[in-house]
C-alpha cells in the first residue's frame, strides 16, 4: 500500500490551494470546481494534500487545535528563511523545537489555523 492523500475539510479551499501554490511550491494537479472546490495539491515528489470545504461535515477548528494533534510537515533546506517568509505571508509562529542533532524544527500556523511543521533536519527523514 501507497498513500494516496491526505485531505483536510477548509472553510476556503480555493484561497487556501492558492497560499500553498504561492508559499509552499505545491501545485494543482486535480481540481473538480463543482461546490465543493475540491482541490489535489502534490509536492516535487509526489506527496498530495487534498483539500475541499464540504457541508456534510463540520470544518474543524484548526486553529484551537493542538498543533501536536494534526499539522502538515514540509521539508526545508532552510528553515530561518522559510519560516521568516511565510511569517510575511500570514502565517503565525508556534515554537521552535531545536534537537541536539542540529536539526531544526519550526511549527507555525497558516492563515486558516493549519498546523504546519517546518522541518530541517540534520538526518533527513526519506533518502
Amino acid at each position: 500500500m501507497l498513500l494516496e492523500h491526505f485531505a483536510l475539510n477548509v472553510p476556503d479551499p480555493v484561497a487556501f490551494a492558492a497560499w500553498y501554490q504561492t508559499h509552499l511550491g505545491l501545485i494543482v494537479v486535480r481540481h473538480l470546481p463543482e461546490a465543493n472546490q475540491t482541490h489535489f495539491l502534490a509536492d516535487a515528489r509526489g506527496g498530495v494534500i487534498e483539500i475541499y470545504r464540504n457541508p456534510a461535515a463540520p470544518v474543524p477548528a484548526y486553529a484551537e487545535m493542538h498543533h501536536l494533534v494534526l499539522h502538515l510537515a514540509f521539508e526545508s533546506a532552510d528553515a530561518d528563511a522559510d519560516r521568516a517568509r511565510l511569517l510575511a505571508a500570514g502565517a503565525i509562529f508556534v515554537e521552535a523545537v531545536l534537537p541536539p542533532d542540529g536539526s531544526k524544527l519550526y511549527m507555525l500556523r497558516d492563515p486558516w489555523g493549519v498546523a504546519l511543521q517546518l522541518c530541517c533536519r540534520a538526518r533527513p527523514l526519506l533518502g
